[in-house]
């Protein structure tokens, strides 16, 4: 999600795994998966404090995203969080968190992405600055892999969220970084690789040519773009009531990243997408670009849910018990797909 976006909406706001499991090479691939947003919250105020700055999931959160289908969620953490002085080992309270929110998880059969949702930024110093040195990202990754790779609900590492602007030029090295951090550890689980340019999908043959030569010696890459529908794709929806809304706006803003995948031979999902409640054309543009990427077997993460947002217009979680307008479209395509592994499979 844009920084924009996180830093209007901020101020809204161990266990041992006794051999659970979740089979995260389940025999479809979930298709449609939910962003749980709370733990990256209130950006600048580190380390903040557990159900006031930031927030995990309670008690039953996932039982009732299970009950709806949702079977991955995608995660997002803050690196400063986790690790309060670079080079160090992760923060015994706040990594505390995340082992307890993986064994909820996995109770109830759910994959979890784990998200640095950082920007290519630590305390607004960029990967690859005199302060941040790729090595420090790279100690992170696998000081990530090292706690959590035996994790039964881990179904993906995901390396950096939105990377943008000055740290654009870094990303291909620091992403190669993080690749190579991972499999020191790790070598069978899906590692996600997000896009220069705030990971735009619009955006993205433009900026990401260079991504193509990561190695990765498990062979087990996916990419990830985002997309908005609102008029700058920035995810914020300030746009005027009375604007025309292009119904074919999500599937227009798709087609590129989804061509440059299947010239290249590549795997990819939509990590973030989301839409306001109070339009039913973004409901429908929403429709259109679900129903686009099924049949190229391209899963889609709603941004966002998560118990601290509130009446938040995006929003996905239930208000009062009743679903919001974006889970009845979402609810259409969690099981319409029937595919095996990440496409673009040919149409």
């Amino acid at each position: 999600m844009s920084w924009l976006r996180k830093s209007v909406l901020a101020s809204l706001s161990l266990t041992v795994f006794q051999g659970m499991y979740v089979n995260v090479q389940a025999s479809t691939l979930p298709m449609v998966l939910i962003n749980v947003s709370g733990a990256e919250s209130s950006e600048g105020v580190f380390p903040g404090e557990n159900g006031t700055h930031y927030f995990f999931p309670s008690e039953g959160y996932f039982a009732r995203w299970k009950a709806k289908g949702i079977r991955t969620v995608r995660f997002p953490v803050k690196w400063e969080r986790l690790q309060p002085k670079l080079g160090d080992g992760l923060d015994a309270t706040y990594a505390g968190l995340i082992d307890k929110m993986l064994v909820q998880a996995s109770q109830q059969g759910i994959g979890v992405i784990i998200d640095v949702h950082n920007y290519a930024r630590y305390r607004q110093q960029v990967i690859g600055s005199r302060q941040v040195s790729v090595d420090h990202y790279r100690q992170l990754m696998q000081r990530i892999a090292e706690r959590w790779h035996d994790a039964s609900a881990l179904y993906a590492y995901d390396l950096m969220n939105e990377p943008h602007d000055d740290s654009d030029a870094i990303w291909p090295q620091a992403a190669q970084a993080g690749i190579d951090a991972i499999r020191k550890v790790d070598r069978k689980r899906l590692i996600i690789v997000e896009g220069r340019d705030w990971s735009s999908a619009e955006r993205w043959p433009t900026n990401n040519n260079a991504l193509l030569a990561l190695q990765d010696p498990a062979n087990n890459l996916v990419f990830s773009a985002h997309l908005y529908l609102d008029r700058n794709g920035s995810g914020t929806y300030t746009d005027s009531a009375n604007l025309p809304i292009d119904p074919e706006i999500g599937v227009n803003r798709a087609k590129p990243f989804i061509e440059w995948l299947q010239k290249n031979g590549k795997r990819g999902q939509i990590g973030e997408m989301g839409f306001p409640d109070n339009d039913p054309r973004w409901a429908e543009a929403a429709d259109r670009l679900l129903n686009y990427l099924q049949p190229y077997c391209v899963p889609l993460a709603y941004w966002s849910s998560g118990e601290s947002w509130g009446r938040e217009p995006m929003n996905l979680e239930p208000i009062d018990g009743q679903d919001r307008p974006q889970w009845r479209v979402l609810a259409k395509y969690v099981d319409t797909a029937r595919c095996e592994t990440y496409g673009p499979a040919r149409r």
